[in-house]
């Protein structure tokens, strides 16, 4: 416990050297990190999710690589192509940047659906299958991918299938005024990137990740999962609610907890550390229905930004009765 603890800390604060005032975006990231998930950066250009991206890697001295998804990006660019060696007279394959630890697809959303359909395998099953051989990837394994949520055109929005297999859809958003002059003074010399250093050894993420599953879920947290999903699911107002991948990314949420040094994961909604542990995993699953949506249209996506649950269920969450847990008095 006190392993994972001091791990996630010394992590967050050396990513913080580099970006200012985004905590709760660096805490999502390393809830991902020991969750095995992938995370899905929306936000417009500039606000720091590549460099999120390379903090992440150089902190944990882990192999990072970098997808500039194009319209004319194949997906042997993504996992890699057999090539025929004249001199062995035999087929050899080249990894592709998918055999990493840290992936970053940069603006996902501007490379075609063929493309974007190579990370299906990798993200879902750690795998990749090419000519009829199937290769592991490497662990840790995190795609971080990026897209810019104005910009249209010349884009390809990600299908359900591709959503579904990212833990978190979090937004980075604008810096207040005193962070973004912190950040000012901060790279008015050398960028921090630059002396940013290793404080943690990558390759015990996976056993730290087993450790997360020792967490004790009380009976009440898994029945207020399982409400929460099923309400959504049923809500006039959404044509698409969070599949079971979805009840399985908040169920992982429960990581936040072990990270504040706490075997029993209590019910969420009445302690404040319980709300700010957990990022919404189902948001980016569930879509409204037109006339749900102010501007018509025919579906749209619940947002991400704000933290308030029940504003960004479309009602769902105000309609489902959290359980009441005697222990743990109620936040303000």
């Amino acid at each position: 416990m006190e392993q994972i603890k001091e791990f996630a800390d010394r992590l967050r604060a050396n990513i913080r050297t580099v970006i200012v005032g985004k905590d709760q975006t660096i805490d999502a990231l390393i809830i991902a990190l020991l969750c095995e998930g992938h995370v899905l950066l929306e936000d417009v250009p500039g606000v720091g999710k590549t460099m999120l991206a390379r903090s992440l890697a150089v902190s944990l001295d882990a192999d990072f690589r970098r997808i500039q998804c194009t319209p004319d990006l194949l997906p042997s660019d993504i996992t890699g192509v057999s090539i025929f060696n004249q001199e062995t007279r035999e087929f050899q394959f080249v990894p592709g940047p998918a055999f990493t630890n840290i992936l970053l697809a940069d603006e996902i959303n501007r490379a075609t659906p063929r493309a974007q359909s190579a990370l299906l395998e990798c993200m879902g099953e750690r795998q990749v299958t090419i000519d009829g051989t199937t290769r592991p990837l490497l662990r840790p394994f995190l795609v971080l991918a990026t897209q810019n949520p104005i910009e249209f055109e010349g884009t390809f929005p990600l299908p359900e299938a591709q959503l579904d297999r990212f833990l978190f859809k979090v937004n980075i958003g604008y810096l207040a005024p005193a962070e973004e002059e912190a950040m000012l003074l901060a790279l008015g010399r050398r960028h921090p990137i630059e002396a940013l250093s290793a404080i943690a050894d990558g390759s015990a993420i996976p056993q730290l990740a087993e450790a997360i599953w020792n967490v004790r879920v009380d009976d009440s947290v898994r029945k207020y999962i399982v409400a929460l999903i099923q309400a959504a699911r049923t809500h006039p107002d959404l044509v698409l609610g969070a599949s079971p991948r979805g009840s399985l990314a908040l169920y992982r949420a429960r990581t936040g907890a072990r990270r504040r040094q706490r075997s029993q994961l209590r019910p969420p909604g009445r302690c404040a550390g319980d709300r700010a542990a957990r990022p919404a995993a189902p948001l980016h699953r569930q879509a409204g229905k037109r006339a749900a949506r102010p501007n018509g249209g025919e579906h749209h996506r619940c947002p991400s930004g704000s933290n308030t649950a029940g504003s960004r269920h479309g009602g769902a969450v105000g309609e489902t009765t959290l359980p009441a847990d005697r222990n743990c008095p109620a936040a303000p």
